[in-house]
């Protein structure tokens, strides 16, 4: 059942948690700010339902708190970091940050980050440049845990593309997984006891399902546009495991570790007036989301959603009314504030 908190209080509590579990004081306000905002941005599957898994990596050794990026090699506008399976926000963050300011130099900036941790939201870091002014770029790799069309079989992971457009009269920021429904989802559908609004996977016998349950069970989600999805993910999973000269998805796969532990991330920004004027830009961009109102069938009363504008909206929602949680995973992270670690994540993946 989903319940609403406060925003400080969701943000204060998994604070609590993170410094629980060993983390400094400026990791654990980072990590629980952007769990919180993911949260309050209508994204539950990678905010407060991640704290659970998080902390029990970190106690098991998967996570190294100590860790953080080190500089391997550059050249120009590229960088290539090992992230020493540091914290991935902050890992992430560091990435981010970077490539902005490689971009100020050069035009764009490019880092590649290897032998990291998950980065929970990827679109926290494409809005993080969007907002700063810069178009951002960023993907990642995972261990495979879904099928390459034609299979059965989990054969490649569900690698998040995410990209940032700096409109200054609100970014245009897309933030998807390769499949129709990321696992963090089919957790959420779960824990509310509620259908898929479409088919997101297969069941043990191989049916298309509304099932958030069984399409865990199965490990068979659906990619995104069938073959299309498929496709993209490994080029995805073997672009990012060449620029940063990191492990691909196979590799995860070998090692076993857990999920996205040792992945590959990649972060590009660019500057978005290297060839033309703010105002030229800026009146494209409007034009462009203008157009695309224009495009609903009852245009004069309607409009189109453009990426980033539910987030939004969420947000102002969330800051007025309280930050939806699932009532379970609440608890859950309540008791790690209050010092019990062995609460169990039944998050999802």
């Amino acid at each position: 059942m989903s319940i609403k908190i406060p925003y400080d209080t969701v943000r204060e509590t998994i604070k609590q948690a993170f410094l629980n579990v060993g983390l400094t004081e400026e990791q654990a306000k980072t990590c629980a700010a952007i769990h919180a905002q993911s949260s309050a941005d209508g994204v539950e599957s990678h905010g407060l339902n991640r704290v659970p898994r998080f902390v029990d990596y970190v106690r098991r050794g998967l996570i190294d708190p100590k860790g953080s990026p080190e500089l391997v090699r550059a050249k120009g506008a590229v960088e290539n970091y090992d992230g020493h399976l540091g914290i991935g926000i902050t890992n992430a963050l560091f990435c981010a940050d970077r490539a902005m300011e490689l971009a100020k130099e050069h035009g764009i900036g490019c880092v590649a980050l290897k032998n990291t941790s998950h980065w929970m939201r990827g679109g926290t870091y494409a809005w993080r440049m969007a907002e700063a002014g810069f178009l951002g770029i960023s993907w990642i790799n995972t261990e495979s845990c879904m099928p390459l069309w034609g299979s059965d079989q989990p054969g490649v992971g569900n690698n998040p593309f995410c990209i940032g457009i700096p409109r200054e009269d609100g970014p245009i920021v897309l933030d998807m997984a390769m499949s129709q429904y990321a696992y963090g989802k089919l957790g959420v559908y779960r824990l509310a006891g509620k259908q898929l609004p479409y088919p997101g996977g297969f069941d043990s016998q191989g049916n298309l399902t509304t099932d958030p349950g069984a399409i865990e069970e199965s490990r068979r989600i659906l990619p995104t546009g069938y073959w299309k999805g498929s496709g993209m993910a490994i080029a995805l999973d073997m672009a990012a495991a060449l620029m940063a000269n990191g492990n691909s998805g196979f590799d995860m796969d070998e090692e076993g570790r857990g999920s996205c532990v040792g992945c590959c991330q990649i972060f590009i920004a660019y500057d978005p007036y290297l060839f033309g004027t703010r105002e030229e830009i800026q009146d494209m961009l409007n034009k462009r989301v203008a157009a695309a109102d224009s495009s609903h069938p009852e245009h004069e009363g309607g409009r189109v959603i453009c990426p980033g504008e539910r987030t939004l909206a969420a947000r102002e929602r969330s800051m007025r009314e309280g930050v939806p949680v699932d009532e379970t995973i609440w608890r859950q992270v309540m008791a790690m504030a209050e010092g019990d670690l062995d609460a169990r994540d039944i998050s999802g993946r």
